[in-house]
């Protein structure tokens, strides 16, 4: 899951082995697994091997959003395009941009955002999806002021305002 949420990441075996507190016996054996299915690319850094998501496996967009549904992150950027305002961007941060399910989802939303619907979504959606959602709300003048310091952050973009500049509205 970890490598197909954010497939510009890489790991290597020891570190999912800690990460995912299993023996690196087990890691290794499915890291080759998935390997040989092409399902990985890997490359040697030194003494480590490093894996990330093979991006031009025909099934990897299939894959990568099976992994999104199963994390939430399907219905999260639903309920936030529906009922949120003028939502620019939709960045998730941090261990969910890594491909980490801790349990905590960082999003970080750019725009003129409706503040109450924004509560009444964390909280529905968290019940729904038995997570803890973390929200950093920012104009697009305060993004820009602190997009030096969430740069050096892990982050996947969710969402970004098409280019014409209008904002999808649902037709139901």
């Amino acid at each position: 899951m970890r490598l197909f949420l954010n497939p510009k990441q890489h790991a290597y075996l020891r570190e999912l082995s800690a990460e995912f507190n299993l023996s690196p016996s087990l890691v290794s054996e499915e890291l080759k697994q998935l390997n040989a299915a092409g399902f990985l690319d890997s490359q040697k850094n030194g003494r480590q091997i490093h894996y990330k998501a093979n991006q031009k496996h025909p099934l990897f967009n299939e894959l990568q959003s099976m992994v999104q549904k199963a994390m939430g992150m399907d219905r999260i950027l639903d309920s936030i395009l529906e009922r949120l305002g003028n939502l620019e961007e939709a960045y998730l941060i941090d261990d969910y941009a890594e491909g980490k399910d801790t349990g905590i989802i960082d999003l970080v939303l750019i725009g003129d955002i409706d503040q109450e619907n924004l509560t009444d979504l964390v909280h529905k959606t968290e019940r729904y999806i038995d997570r803890k959602i973390r929200t950093l709300v920012l104009e697009k003048t305060e993004w820009i002021k602190m997009f030096s310091t969430l740069e050096k952050r892990p982050k996947l973009l969710l969402w970004k305002l098409p280019a014409n500049n209008s904002i999808p509205h649902n037709i139901n």
